[in-house]
């Protein structure tokens, strides 16, 4: 039992929060089904902005976030920019195209990718029930991509994006709050120039239809609000347990394309997903196994 329920009752709710919110993004973005996806990546990053800098000047963090964004860090945040910016506009363009299915899964590859990306790059160990996985993992990309109907490279786009996204945030010397401030500051002027161009050549979405305006308005809340309460999270649970949560939302992307988009599931694309949750079970219990081991040892 924790020494400390109330945190981690709090972060709990929190990560739960968190995961669920990204596990529904999907609704949101089908709502804008009719606004192009750079548009709506852009008045995501616009109006994500405009939300963060009200919450860094509330909590009086501008001054030490700018101190720290300079040299190796910024150049690290460009990076990263650029490599959220892909996810996004992936996953948005993804769920506007009946591929949620796909997305989902790039999501379920994920924390697996990351295994691989941290034992290459960080040379950090893992068991050997954590190895299979892995590989129980990889046998159901594999048969995915032998099956000719599959958008495999939606999933592998998101899974690789986020995870070397990750992986970079890891060694960054920025807080979660920090570096989303500045990586959708470094990719306001691309934003506003395509916001710009659409508005001039009469294909801007905005002013158009008053509940488009309000869904775009919100894409700031959309995005900031589950980023703000996972960082929140991560400072109250445990690794593991933050682990175990990360499959709320890929498990809800499943669902929600299969049983609100109709979306077809064929026999490769069961098989893979079958493989790759068996693989992320055994994975998230080796790692929830492994914790109060490691815990007792620090």
């Amino acid at each position: 039992m924790s020494d400390h329920p109330a945190p981690t009752r709090t972060g709990l709710l929190l990560g739960v929060g968190a995961f669920v919110c990204w596990g529904l993004l999907p609704l949101y973005l089908h709502l804008l089904d009719s606004v192009p996806a750079l548009q709506v990546l852009a008045y995501r990053v616009i109006f994500s902005l405009l939300l963060l800098v009200l919450v860094v000047v509330t909590l009086g963090r501008g001054r030490a976030i700018m101190e720290r964004a300079r040299g190796r860090t910024l150049a690290l945040l460009t990076a990263t920019a650029l490599l959220i910016a892909v996810n996004w506009f992936v996953y948005i363009w993804s769920v506007q195209n009946g591929h949620v299915l796909e997305a989902s899964l790039g999501y379920f590859i994920n924390p697996l990718l990351n295994v691989l990306l941290g034992v290459a790059v960080l040379r950090e160990r893992i068991t050997r029930v954590q190895a299979g996985a892995v590989a129980i993992a990889g046998v159901g990309v594999i048969l995915l991509a032998l099956d000719s109907g599959g958008a495999l490279w939606i999933s592998l786009a998101l899974a690789v994006s986020f995870g070397l996204y990750g992986l970079i945030r890891k060694v960054v010397a920025i807080d979660a709050l920090g570096g989303l401030l500045i990586e959708t500051a470094l990719l306001l002027l691309p934003a506003v120039a395509i916001v710009g161009w659409a508005q001039a050549h009469g294909s801007g979405a905005f002013g158009q239809d008053t509940r488009v305006d309000v869904l775009l308005v919100l894409a700031g809340a959309v995005t900031a609000a589950p980023l703000l309460m996972f960082a929140a999270a991560a400072r109250r649970l445990r690794y593991a347990t933050l682990g175990l949560l990360q499959y709320i939302g890929p498990t809800l992307q499943f669902l929600e394309a299969v049983l609100i988009f109709g979306e077809p599931l064929r026999p490769a694309q069961l098989l893979s997903f079958a493989l790759i949750w068996t693989a992320c079970a055994l994975y998230a219990v080796a790692g929830w196994r492994a914790a109060p081991a490691a815990e007792r040892d620090a």
